[in-house]
């Protein structure tokens, strides 16, 4: 079993889930896993977890991710994106001047709280919000909060006068769970406009970006040619912030057995630590303060 991350460029028109799919059927094993789900209509980074690396998606989706894209003003549709059908218009209205975008864009960073857009992917009652959508069912949408780290334009907006829009491209950096189709309407509405996100690529997710990515069609190449782990990361990618402690040979047949370790054999006063062996990254501890020991938390590897 190949285990480990593989930084995939997500084509647009796929599912994460049917990226999931074909990624199983290149490397012949089910284990296999994403990190944070991207729309069809929106490519870029989609990190991809096999064996002992599913364990570390959280670890993965926690670094936040980085987007380019465009927020086109003038209309507004039922998913936030072009795909929807238009359910608001509004095309005579003043373009906004630079300052004004850079104003409006600035509004947003920092911690805000976000409505997820009713064709999301989001459960609610056990039911994704989209399938409440489709059926034209309405259902009260769950509140997050999320942290926008920046937000600002890049290059200058284009304005249609035939069609009434103006487009605004942007880069922004957020935590997960960032909805980026609602920044976008968000940011219409902070001055009364309707607007969609009409284009949007993830262009960094999981400590990776994008020129670090590979495609199906290299992966698929490298399956034949037998070369296929040399593109895969190992799961320290994803963990390489937590203190890293090396066991000696007594220490890992205990931690093989779940046991827990003392702060002073380990030499340790992190509240997490990556326990190694060999080289190699065995499992997650982390501090019982009520038994004053290390105990496991996530074991990556017993081998």
């Amino acid at each position: 079993m190949i285990n480990g991350i593989i930084p995939l460029y997500k084509p647009l028109g796929m599912t994460s889930f049917s990226c999931v799919s074909k990624m199983r059927g290149i490397v012949h094993q089910k284990k296999v896993g994403h990190s944070g789900t991207l729309d069809p209509n929106v490519d870029g980074v989609l990190p991809i977890c096999l064996g002992s690396g599913t364990k570390v998606v959280d670890y993965l989706m926690a670094t936040g991710k980085t987007y380019r894209g465009a927020i086109t003003l003038g209309f507004a549709t039922t998913t936030e994106d072009l795909d929807g059908e238009i359910v608001a218009e509004q095309h005579d209205f003043t373009p906004l001047t630079m300052e004004q975008i850079k104003a409006g864009l600035t509004h947003f960073v920092g911690s805000i709280t976000q409505i997820p857009p009713m064709y999301s992917a989001v459960k609610v009652n056990g039911r994704r919000l989209y399938d409440y959508a489709r059926h034209g069912e309405t259902v009260e949408r769950p509140r997050r909060v999320v942290k926008i780290t920046d937000f600002y334009p890049i290059g200058a907006p284009v304005i249609d006068k035939e069609a009434g829009t103006q487009t605004i491209f942007f880069e922004v950096h957020c935590s997960k769970g960032t909805y980026v189709r609602t920044l976008a309407v968000d940011f219409g509405r902070y001055f009364g406009l309707p607007a969609v996100m009409s284009q949007l690529t993830r262009i960094a997710s999981g400590g990776f970006d994008i020129q670090q990515t590979v495609s199906f069609a290299e992966l698929e190449a490298a399956q034949a040619a037998g070369t296929l782990e040399q593109l895969v990361y190992p799961i320290d990618h994803a963990l390489h912030g937590f203190t890293h402690v090396d066991l000696t040979v007594d220490q890992w047949e205990r931690v093989q057995h779940g046991a827990f370790l003392s702060a002073t054999d380990l030499q340790a006063t992190e509240a997490e630590i990556v326990l190694r062996y060999n080289g190699s990254d065995k499992a997650l501890y982390c501090y019982d303060n009520q038994h004053q020991l290390y105990k496991p938390q996530k074991m990556f590897s017993l081998e």
